[in-house]
Order: structure tokens, then sequence, then C-alpha cells
């Protein structure tokens, strides 16, 4: 993405904030006053010829449900290919917020921005991706599981999500810059209640290519092995049916964290 593109979404987004959008809200408010007004008075003063004709149409709507109902022609669909899961085009939707802007209509250009921030994210989530391994310890990746989810607001919410499985052995990765997923680890990291002397074999404190992180087990679903990054990134990796703790971080060891924190633009 070239920096003219960023620039211009930088300054469409000052603007649109900046300068707030009181008269557009008040114009809004003000027509939808006039409709309610409307409403109440068609109401209250009412058509009664109308009244009817609705009547018989509602009438005549439960008759034909009830026919089609009971000749159970219900039909069920065997064909379609679903839907294309585009990442929205940045600079066509960066054009599209500078118009909107000019043209006044704020809440599309506040739209448009955030279809712009979105393929922004979309587009930083699929290189992480792309740097990722095509198999860990043996195991392959599984293409169909990829998956890059974004929310549009400035990568808080961006998760990148990889499986590589081979029989019943399953290591799932997991980055992102999900507030519930590292308040759970610092939870962990910071409050000595939780680590430590606290009886918990299955709960402990290490460290990942330097940086701190927190492993569990649990009998059920395995290893976790939780790490923190930057200023609010985390990286899980759960592995199910690793022999050992040793089996599950050499196999986390094939992940070039550094490289993740570059690409994500973490300090």
């Amino acid at each position: 993405m070239n920096q003219n593109c960023i620039r211009n979404l930088a300054l469409v987004g000052f603007l649109l904030f900046a300068t707030g959008n009181g008269a557009f809200s008040q114009g809004f408010l003000g027509k939808l006053k006039e409709k309610v007004e409307k409403k109440v008075v068609d109401k209250v003063v009412g058509d009664d010829k109308k009244t009817d004709n609705t009547s018989n149409q509602s009438t005549a709507t439960e008759q034909n449900s009830t026919t089609s109902s009971k000749s159970g022609s219900t039909v069920k669909n065997t064909k379609g290919g679903g839907l294309v899961n585009t990442p929205p085009d940045v600079s066509q939707n960066i054009k599209d917020a500078n118009d909107a802007f000019t043209a006044k209509n704020y809440n599309d250009a506040k739209y448009s921005i955030r279809q712009a921030l979105l393929g922004v994210e979309m587009e930083i989530g699929q290189k992480v991706l792309k740097s990722l391994p095509e198999s860990v310890s043996g195991l392959d990746k599984i293409a169909e599981d990829d998956k890059v989810v974004g929310n549009s607001l400035g990568l808080v919410g961006l998760t990148i999500q990889r499986n590589y499985q081979k029989g019943d052995k399953q290591l799932k990765v997991s980055i992102g810059n999900d507030a519930a997923m590292l308040s759970a680890v610092t939870l962990y990291l910071d409050n000595a209640a939780y680590t430590g002397q606290n009886n918990d074999k299955n709960v402990k404190r290490t460290k990942f290519k330097g940086y701190r992180a927190i492993l569990k087990y649990d009998e059920s679903s395995g290893y976790t092995l939780s790490v923190p990054f930057g200023q609010s990134s985390v990286m899980i990796f759960e592995g199910v049916n690793f022999s050992d703790e040793n089996d599950l971080m050499n196999a986390a060891n094939n992940f070039d964290i550094e490289k993740i924190k570059s690409d994500l633009g973490e300090k």
C-alpha cells in the first residue's frame, strides 16, 4: 500500500471527526421527527377504507400461508456456491470517503473510512499469515482453516489463526490484538496468586524467545502456551496430543515472533 493512500485515509479520518457532524445529525433528527409525527396523525385520523382493505389483505395472506403450509411445498436448497469473502478495496474506499465527505454525506464517509481501515487490517493479517511456516514438527497446515478477522478499529481486535494437524496431533496458533485474550494472560503473569506458590501444577510461568509466557496443561485439551508481546498483542499455541511440554515448546520455536511483531507494527 503506498504512502499517499495512508496519508489520505488519515486526513479523511481527522477531518471527519474533527469537524463533527452536528448539522447533519440535526437534519436527520428533524426528518425522523416529521416521519414519526406523520405516522401518528395517520393513525389517529385514519382512513376507514384503508383499514378495511388492510384487514382484508391480512386475512387473504393468512389464508394463503395456511394453504401453503398444508401443501408441504417447502423446497430445500441444493445448489449455490456460498459467498466470496473479498477484503475491502482500500484505495477505492478512501476515494469514496473523500467524495462522501465533500458532498457532506458524513455517514457514508465514516462507513468508507471504516471499510478502508478494515482493508488495511486484512492486508496486514494476510501478510502475517503468509509468513507462518507451512508445516511444524511433522504437522501440515490445514489451509481451509486459515483465518484473518478484523473489526476496522485500528488493529484492535485483529486476529490471525492457523491450524496444523497430522492424525490426532494438532497445533492451533492464534495471533492478535485482542483485549480479552491479552487480559487473561496478563492476569496470570502479573498476579502471584495465580502462579508460583498457588499449588496448581498445571499452570506455570516460563519464557519464550525472551518474552514472559504462561504454559498451561489440561487433560482434555492439552497444552496452551500464551505469549504477550509488543504493546497489545498476544500469541497463543494450543497443542493437542503433544508428548510433553518440551514437545510443544520445540514446535513453537518454529515461529518468528520478532517478524510477526514487526509485521503488526508493534514496538
